[in-house]
């Protein structure tokens, strides 16, 4: 369903909904990444719930792993998961914080005087 504002910004409410339902989605998929992260380093490490909690938060976050790997499929899925995780923060930080730069993009937009809505 699209709205025509005719040249105006949403009200701040609606951005504050959009900020809220993406942070929820931000939050899931964070929580997901650590997951797959934590069930990894369990089954190829065989690493503790918490060591592998502590491994995967430290390479989604972009720390670097605190543990010594010493399996060659254990290192393979570090590999990869570090990979991953690096894609996965910058996309899910941008997730997040979307209603925000859209608004700003939006509202530079409309104060050029370039908008088609006017």
């Amino acid at each position: 369903m699209k709205v025509f504002r005719k040249g105006r910004l949403a009200p701040p409410a609606n951005m504050y909904l959009h900020l809220i339902r993406n942070w929820f989605i931000g939050i899931f998929l964070i929580v997901a990444a650590l997951s797959a992260g934590m069930l990894g380093y369990h089954v190829f490490e065989g690493m503790s719930w918490v060591d592998s909690f502590l491994n995967a938060s430290m390479i989604l976050s972009g720390m670097g792993p605190a543990a010594t790997l010493t399996t060659s499929s254990g290192k393979l899925f570090a590999g990869t998961y570090a990979l991953f995780s690096g894609l996965a923060f910058i996309a899910i930080v941008v997730i997040m914080l979307s209603p925000v730069i859209h608004r700003f993009f939006r509202k530079i937009h409309m104060e050029s005087g370039t908008s088609r809505d006017q």
